[in-house]
């Protein structure tokens, strides 16, 4: 039985994952974070990194080491009910609720209203993002060969211009990042930042929803073993997370030394907008604009067709796939026209509670075989953890809304109960306790076995 991948089948899978995670939406956290982190950069790039490459690598392993075939089914073994819950919510989160309208607002942010006179406007916004997502709809009608000849043509010259400009800025920087004073939110504890800020680019929930395919891939080439699989999965994914570690070290050292001439901008897009045009002018603006606006309408057609097909198949009486996707574009729409901040900043609360229930699922599918994978220690550790995630998710609301919700004594008396709270991490303790309490739980109840 075949148990490796050749060379050349490793470098598919590889390529697979890159284009997978990869769009011009990750570009503009790391740059912005190296905008805010200054001096403190290298601590917050590797808290990044851990989220933003090795959570989504593990992701896609914990499929297929726990011999599921969707996100639903891995999610189930909590329970059926949570399965629905959890999959809608994710798929949501990087579907019309969060991730497709950013693909228009960074497209416009970074692209488009740099060239115009008056681009704030949101008037520009309102008709740029009615033509994206109208030709969003289009093609997700009909993605076909439309989509794989975007991908395998943009990608590349997409990060062969990233690439030009990055070099560029690293020779020619425009101030020392060690002389840039670090944002208050990065002078302590920057790591820890750092980490909560890879959550932004959401990939390690594409890794739980989009991951089946690599796991698939890989058994169409011959590997069928699971501990086979997830192995292979690791080891091509290793060239595709070295690329994407370098490419967000060098995008958030360039965004650190922007600062030697720029402000802190409201958003990562106007900084990459910034930094293109300060090295290329109008001519490199322009590029910026039509390989980043390309490069979200890919990711925008692949979200809203990923997100159709797994609302059919969870509910196959349901709207048919054309019905899904009209409405999961009209709801982009209205949501992207809230602009790209507000989308960012609403976004974080939602991505402060998914990612400890997605971190937890990971590592219980991983080492599942350690506990049988009994169901009981899957719903302790979920449920303890969903206590927890509520605390960081209110706690993590913009203060507008944590006034409207009269938050202030709750959210006092979690940062002096469970650790970490005030790092964003107070699941951890809770989810650690669940463990135990799951353990001996499924020791005591467990039920013999037939000879």
């Amino acid at each position: 039985m075949k148990e490796t991948l050749r060379a050349k089948e490793l470098v598919f899978v590889a390529s697979m994952l890159f284009g997978m995670f990869f769009g011009a939406g990750n570009l503009i956290f790391p740059v912005y974070m190296g905008q805010m982190a200054g001096s403190n950069v290298w601590q917050a790039i590797v808290g990044f990194v851990i989220t933003g490459v090795g959570l989504p690598l593990l992701g896609v392993a914990a499929l297929g080491l726990s011999r599921q075939e969707s996100l639903f089914d891995l999610s189930s073994k909590v329970g059926r009910k949570y399965g629905y819950f959890f999959t809608c919510a994710l798929y949501l989160t990087i579907g019309p609720c969060f991730a497709i309208p950013r693909c228009a607002t960074v497209s416009f942010t970074v692209g488009t209203a740099p060239l115009l006179e008056n681009g704030g406007n949101p008037l520009f916004l309102g008709i740029f993002s009615l033509v994206f997502f109208a030709l969003t709809l289009a093609l997700s009608f009909r993605p076909g060969k439309i989509l794989t000849w975007v991908g395998k043509v943009l990608n590349p010259v997409f990060l062969v211009f990233l690439g030009i400009l990055v070099v560029k800025a690293l020779l020619s920087p425009m101030g020392s990042v060690g002389a840039i004073p670090p944002d208050p939110t990065y002078e302590t504890g920057a790591f820890f930042t750092g980490f909560r800020e890879g959550y932004q680019t959401m990939d390690a929930l594409a890794g739980l929803a989009f991951g089946i395919v690599v796991v698939n891939a890989i058994r169409d080439l011959g590997i069928t073993k699971p501990d086979a699989v997830a192995k292979n999965t690791v080891t091509s994914g290793v060239f595709s997370c070295l690329l994407m570690a370098l490419i967000y070290l060098m995008v958030t050292i360039v965004g650190a030394q922007s600062r030697g001439v720029y402000p802190l901008c409201e958003n990562g897009g106007e900084a990459l907008a910034l930094i293109a045009e300060h090295y290329f002018g109008t001519v490199g603006a322009l590029l910026l604009a039509v390989t980043v606006t390309l490069a979200c309408l890919k990711t925008a057609v692949g979200l809203v067709t990923s997100c159709s097909e797994a609302f059919v198949t969870m509910f196959p009486k349901g709207p048919r796939y054309q019905v899904w996707a009209v409405i999961f574009s009209v709801v982009s729409f209205l949501i992207a026209n809230l602009g790209l901040s507000t989308i960012i900043e609403y976004a974080v609360p939602v991505l402060m509670f998914l990612y400890p229930l997605a971190i937890t699922l990971i590592l219980l599918a991983l080492f599942g075989r350690f506990f049988g994978n009994d169901q009981r220690v899957y719903g302790w550790v979920t449920g303890c953890t969903l206590v927890a995630a509520v605390l960081d998710f209110l706690g993590a609301l913009p203060a507008a809304a944590q006034v409207a919700l009269h938050l202030s004594p709750l959210l006092a008396a979690a940062k002096e109960i469970p650790p970490f709270f005030s790092l964003g991490f107070g699941w951890i303790c809770p989810a650690l306790i669940g463990l135990i309490i799951g353990l001996i739980h499924s020791k005591a109840k467990k039920r013999p076995t037939a000879a």
